[in-house]
């Protein structure tokens, strides 16, 4: 069990990739006045977590809905962890997640797409196939990224003056290679459970 607490904590941490994302919040914070920008960043972790758990819970109705199988779920976000993973190896001018609106942020872009981004949401999903054990691991693995969020977005501009930008860059670039990795395993699993089906 905690083999798996482990392994979800640091894919769900990946996924999310909240030292990634130190950038976007800074940016997306910088008109806010100082004063209300720990508000912000708590408010949208908490958002993201809220709708990554409704996921997780509610994912196999979702999934049975739209008559969708576990093999295509984990081929596709396998396709979007890949895609993201190439994104933070190799710097796009648009960022990992591409063009972000101005103004103050609300929900969009820092809690949907930044935390709760598609590759997220197909990761939680997965999890909600499984027994309600498993799943109750996966909800305390997803708090604990939270706090990880937390602690990391509100010390933000003090974490890119300390390590600089090009160790966020290369930390940025390590964490791609590694949810590169991780995303191809996925699919090769989603392989195997499509060949099973044949």
């Amino acid at each position: 069990m905690t083999q798996d607490f482990f392994q979800t904590f640091i894919l769900l941490l990946l996924v999310t990739d909240p030292f990634g994302n130190v950038p976007l919040f800074a940016i997306a914070l910088e008109p806010v006045p100082l004063k209300r920008r720990p508000k912000i960043v708590v408010r949208e972790c908490l958002i993201a977590f809220v709708v990554l758990l409704v996921f997780m819970f509610f994912g196999s109705h979702f999934l049975k809905a739209l008559s969708l199988s576990e093999a295509s779920l984990r081929i596709a976000g396998s396709v979007i962890l890949l895609l993201i993973a190439i994104r933070m190896v190799f710097p796009h001018p648009d960022g990992v997640l591409g063009k972000q609106e101005g103004g103050e942020p609300f929900i969009v872009p820092l809690a949907i797409p930044a935390l709760a981004g598609p590759s997220a949401l197909a990761t939680v999903l997965l999890f909600s196939r499984e027994s309600t054990g498993e799943v109750l691991v996966h909800v305390a693995a997803l708090a604990a990224v939270v706090v990880v969020w937390l602690v990391v977005f509100l010390g933000a501009e003090r974490l890119q003056k300390v390590l600089g930008s090009q160790v966020m860059t290369a930390f940025e670039r390590l964490m791609g290679l590694i949810l590169a990795a991780m995303s191809i395993e996925m699919l090769m699993g989603g392989i195997r459970e499509f060949v099973k089906t044949l």
